[in-house]
């Protein structure tokens, strides 16, 4: 049988908490397995997604780092995005960047969260994403502000400035503004479909204040990066009972978008209902949702979503390594890169 012909990169997660000492050999280790991409994320309170990706691309040499995501209040967009022209323009063509709101309750902790999230990220988008492409922006948005900025050298490959968002009106937005989305786990087929609609329909509707409409996103040219969770292993329940815990969160009010479009999305909201806990509502979980809510199973069937992911408009699928020993998830994950799908 031919190897796939999926298009699409397969990635992998760097985990948040992976000790420092292991960090560099991590990355190294995806690069040598054969991973297209590793993503990087600032979660609160870990470590900045910038520091990562700049000590990733450094130790490596042919992976594309992601980052996803940065809260795009935390920081200046200006003074951000001389720290992404830095990194593009020292490792041109390996970088990609996600910029979202950020989880409300870590922002809040911070004093971060605007008043306006939607507008908040669409101003920092738009003023970014002209700034990387050579533009001398003045700007006096609600967030985003700029009087005559420019940077003194643009990056010869510009990275993509992709959304990290997850319901419609955000989708919308990021149809508008941004290069494309990084969609936060579980991705499904189905909630691809219904975002990848969403933000084809924002691309002709840019929000108000919208600054540089002469550097807005090409149509039908954009990013759509998909996280999953994902284990891997010759027994299929093993590798369920390794991406459970994974998905313990997923029952929580955030995660709404991602299961309203399911079609066991009733059933899926009374057992969490019903459960305890979270701990409990994952463990009961039945097998079927698990396979649908994960990339799990033996190698051969994390490929087939894989591919199902891809065919149904992911052009990165990124594996979240599932169980205790991040650095032995790894090298299971890797199975998937070999394996040979589609018909004879």
């Amino acid at each position: 049988m031919p190897a796939s012909s999926s298009p699409g990169a397969i990635a992998v997660m760097l985990p948040r908490d992976l000790p420092a000492a292991q960090f560099v050999a991590y990355a190294r280790r995806a690069e040598e397995l054969g991973f297209d991409e590793i993503w990087v994320v600032e979660d609160c309170f870990f470590r900045g997604g910038i520091a990562q990706a700049a000590v990733v691309l450094a130790a490596t040499t042919t992976i594309v780092v992601g980052i996803g995501i940065l809260p795009a209040a935390a920081r200046n967009p200006g003074f951000a995005t001389l720290e992404i022209a830095t990194l593009a323009e020292l490792f041109p063509g390996r970088l990609q960047v996600g910029i979202g709101h950020g989880m409300p309750g870590w922002m809040r902790q911070t004093g971060s969260w605007p008043a306006s999230p939607l507008a908040m990220l669409a101003e920092n988008i738009d003023l970014m994403r002209a700034l990387l492409r050579g533009a001398t922006a003045t700007a006096a948005g609600r967030y985003a502000q700029a009087d005559a900025v420019a940077l003194a050298g643009v990056p010869s490959t510009v990275p993509p400035i992709l959304a990290g968002v997850r319901g419609p009106k955000s989708l919308s937005l990021a149809g508008a503004c941004a290069d494309g989305v990084v969609l936060a786990e579980p991705v499904t087929p189905e909630y691809l479909a219904a975002a990848i609609t969403t933000l084809d329909a924002g691309r002709d509707a840019p929000p108000e204040g919208f600054g540089f409409p002469d550097l807005r996103p090409p149509l039908g040219r954009r990013h759509v990066v998909a996280y999953n969770a994902a284990a891997v292993d010759e027994d299929p329940a093993v590798a369920r009972d390794l991406v459970r815990p994974a998905l313990e969160w997923i029952g929580d009010p955030d995660w709404a978008p991602h299961i309203r479009v399911l079609p066991f999305a009733e059933e899926f909201a009374a057992l969490r209902s019903d459960s305890g806990s979270r701990a409990d509502f994952a463990a009961a979980l039945p097998e079927n949702w698990v396979d649908q809510l994960a990339v799990v199973g033996t190698a051969a069937s994390a490929r087939r979503r894989i591919d199902e992911l891809h065919a149904a408009g992911a052009t990165s699928v990124v594996l979240i390594p599932a169980g205790p020993d991040p650095v032995k998830a790894l090298e299971s994950l890797a199975a998937v890169l070999s394996v040979r799908t589609g018909a004879a």
